[in-house]
């Protein structure tokens, strides 16, 4: 086993720019069932100092490698049980680096179904396809001579036998197979074309009705529009190699004939040749075509998960607005707003519904209701959602603080995705039993104002919709992406220990769902707890969950002090030696950066903590329980621009980044539709990744470029320079809110051919 880990090690090293050494040591540490979170903050003396991003890739290529070596040896043990293993053979499989190339080398060895190969065999025709490999001189038709008797009625029988047998050997040469992918992944050409009759119905991937593009080189998002645009059956899908040579024998099949040294020697080589082209249309092509779309298709999944955990990186660590009496809004118009109040400690106050829109028209009514909640509840903050009826909601709160006396509470409009599947989730229902789930919403709305993070933890990673093409993509793998997001999210933060829901405390390092409702049950019986110890008192806390969790809860005002940082218990001794040497008293000392900075940490360094761990102890002594988030602030949204129908190019407008993709970032202007900043204009440079500009949540400053009312498509420039060119539009199925939807349908109209079919195929079986 040790040797299997320093293997997998050295493996992982090279990949995430670290030494076999660390490797050896987090996958140690993994295996233990220590979370990425705690060895990334409290074990940085064992790996060496791997961060978070290093860690998670080390534990996401650990659990493939895993499988690869598992597959590896369920092939080594097929093939031996087959007694057809050779000493090259076991050296190719052990040289293999990944899934695929294990499976070219299984292929030949694989059970399958009984194939035209094996009937030819069976016909005895296998001695014909040898006479002809080894005679390359020969004539196959005066050699197949001999083979016409029984079921072989003719020559033609006899031929097409041999050729399916040679066709066979050609498919199931891996190292072939290795370099025809490799040739199709340097040439290839990725086409759309419109289905027939369609491209009506179709508008939105008109971009792709006629595109052809190299295979290599497209975009995962423009991948992803294709497919989806494939999957609602308005476009066909193929990948082409070769299709511009104009030579008689194509490059794929020269190198088929390379690969077994078929050459213009006589009538066989000839033969040969032609097998060597008929496979490579009729059975290769095909197939290569299918390991392409599925590369491309996980290439582009990987990318727009990658996006979408940025994205939610982003809103989750958003700036909190803080623990202040918060009124939330669910704006609606038929259905009236819902309004609920929750205390600075998002306890929820009172509820209410106000119809101020049609068919009420209650304007004097809705408003003289918010006054009085506001004036009750002394409401410092008016949260609104961003949904249906935002703006008019808005315009209604502003008229009303226009004429409200004294101190006026701050107006917020906030997103409101996820809040409706909070409001029917199970989560609410235990939180809120006896509270209508249209109210629900509303809730959710304020609090997420006052603490972004401890509110959407509640929420499925997925269902917050700031992802591109999130519906298409591989959703186990999304979900482990998402979730670990949130983990390092809500650690990276803290958790206050006495005031955190369940929800929030089950996302802590260490600490599962039941062991969270444990805590909070306890809590409720026993009070607050007065010390991380206390944990210890919790049914089914153990030492070991204690380790990984404590340092990431806070008491704040507890009997110890460092209780409140994020300082580990185990290193409270050296926190207070570090306290000794000062001549100070914990508390006076804890936030005076002056008399730390004057500690040589190099003298607390001990067999058990170094000079890392040390370092981060008087840090955070410097700081303590410091919030990592950015301070609080928001967009104004222009006056009178409230529907898409009143942007004007060269509006110059406030709004807020609401999700970045690979193609730009799209901004909420207060119209109900985002508009788009593409790429290009993000800024008066050359952007490669807009992440490098923009990120979810900020304030930015926008001017129209250009608006598609029909389409419901704005776009947006931030660049200085003058240059207002309209950037290139979002590709066909780029979107702000994807549709939901399940990747791949199973059947395939007629028109996708083949092709068509077996792709269908191979989605169903991913």
């Amino acid at each position: 086993m040790a040797a299997d880990i320093r293997s997998l090690a050295v493996t992982i090293a090279a990949e995430i720019s670290a030494r076999p050494d660390q490797a050896v040591a987090a996958i140690g540490l993994l295996d233990e069932g220590a979370t990425v979170p705690f060895i990334a903050r409290y074990r940085k003396e064992v790996t060496g100092g791997l961060d978070d991003t290093q860690l998670r890739n080390l534990a996401e290529r650990l659990v493939y490698l895993r499988e690869l070596e598992a597959r590896r040896s369920s092939i080594v043990d097929s093939i031996n049980t087959q007694g057809k293993m050779t000493d090259d053979l076991a050296a190719k499989l052990a040289r293999a680096v990944t899934k695929a190339e294990l499976e070219d080398l299984y292929l030949p060895y694989k059970p399958k179904r009984r194939t035209r190969a094996e009937i030819a065999r069976e016909r005895g025709l296998g001695p014909l396809a040898e006479a002809i490999w080894a005679d390359r001189s020969a004539d196959p038709a005066k050699l197949a001579e001999a083979y016409v008797t029984g079921e072989v009625t003719d020559l033609k029988v006899a031929l097409d036998g041999a050729r399916d047998i040679v066709a066979e050997t050609i498919s199931e040469n891996a190292e072939l197979l290795g370099k025809l992918r490799n040739h199709m992944r340097d040439g290839a050409q990725l086409k759309a074309r419109v289905v027939d009759g369609k491209q009506e119905a179709g508008a939105k991937f008109a971009d792709y009705f006629d595109h052809t593009e190299r295979w290599a080189t497209a975009p995962g998002h423009r991948a992803l529009a294709m497919l989806r645009g494939w999957n609602e059956e308005f476009l066909t899908l193929t990948i082409e190699v070769d299709a511009d040579d104009t030579s008689p024998v194509k490059p794929a099949q020269r190198i088929i004939a390379m690969a077994f040294d078929i050459r213009d020697k006589g009538a066989a080589d000839r033969w040969l040749m032609d097998v060597a082209g008929w496979t490579w249309r009729v059975k290769l092509s095909m197939s290569l075509s299918l390991d392409l779309m599925r590369e491309m298709r996980e290439r582009a999944e990987e990318e727009a998960i990658h996006v979408f955990a940025r994205n939610l990186k982003d809103l989750l660590l958003a700036a909190p607005a803080g623990a202040r009496a918060t009124m939330g809004l669910d704006p609606g118009i038929r259905t009236g707003v819902k309004v609920a109040i929750v205390d600075a400690t998002g306890k929820l106050l009172d509820t209410s519904t106000v119809y101020p829109f049609q068919p009420r028209n209650d304007v004097r009514g809705a408003q003289t209701e918010l006054a009085a909640l506001i004036r009750k509840h002394n409401v410092e903050l008016i949260s609104i959602g961003n949904g249906t009826g935002s703006r008019e909601t808005e315009k209604l709160v502003a008229d009303l603080l226009t004429n409200l006396p004294g101190a006026k509470p701050t107006k917020v409009i906030v997103s409101e995705a996820g809040a409706s599947v909070y409001s029917a989730s199970e989560t609410a229902a235990l939180e809120f039993p006896g509270l209508d789930v249209s109210l629900r919403g509303a809730v959710s709305i304020a609090r997420r104002l006052q603490d972004p993070l401890a509110e959407l933890v509640k929420i499925e990673p997925k269902a917050i919709g700031v992802g591109q093409y999130q519906h298409d993509v591989d959703q186990g793998k999304l979900a482990r992406s998402l979730d670990a997001v949130v983990e390092d999210a809500v650690n990276a933060v803290g958790v206050d220990l006495n005031m955190a829901s369940a929800p929030l405390l089950s996302r802590v390092s260490g600490l599962s769902k039941s062991i969270a409702e444990a805590i909070v049950a306890h809590r409720d019986t026993n009070g607050a707890f007065a010390s991380r110890k206390d944990l210890l008192k919790v049914a089914r806390l153990g030492n070991r969950t204690f380790e990984q969790a404590a340092g990431f809860l806070r008491i704040t005002n507890g009997k110890e002090p460092l209780d409140a940082s994020s300082v580990h218990p185990e290193a409270y001794g050296v926190a207070k030696k570090i306290v000794a040497a000062c001549g100070r008293d914990l508390r006076s000392l804890m936030g005076d950066s002056a008399a730390l900075k004057a500690v040589d940490p190099r003298q607390f360094i001990d067999e058990q903590f170094g000079l890392p761990t040390v370092k981060d102890i008087i840090s955070e002594l410097e700081k303590p329980g410091r919030d990592p988030r950015p301070s609080f602030k928001t967009a104004t949204f222009a006056e009178g621009i409230d529907e898409i129908t009143d942007l004007k190019p060269g509006m110059s407008l406030e709004g807020t980044v609401t999700n970045v993709a690979a193609f730009g970032a799209f901004v909420d202007i207060g119209v109900h539709q985002d508009g788009l900043v593409h790429v290009s204009q993000l800024a008066d440079k050359f952007v490669k990744d807009p992440h490098e500009v923009v990120k979810a949540g900020d304030v930015v400053k926008v001017r129209v470029v250009e608006v598609d009312v029909k389409r419901k498509r704005i776009a947006l420039t931030m660049r200085k320079d003058g240059g207002d060119t309209p950037p290139p539009g979002p590709r066909g199925g780029d979107r702000a809110k994807p549709v939901n939807q399940k990747f791949m349908n199973t059947e395939k109209p007629a028109s996708q051919g083949a092709f068509g079919a077996a792709l269908a195929e191979a989605m169903k079986k991913r």
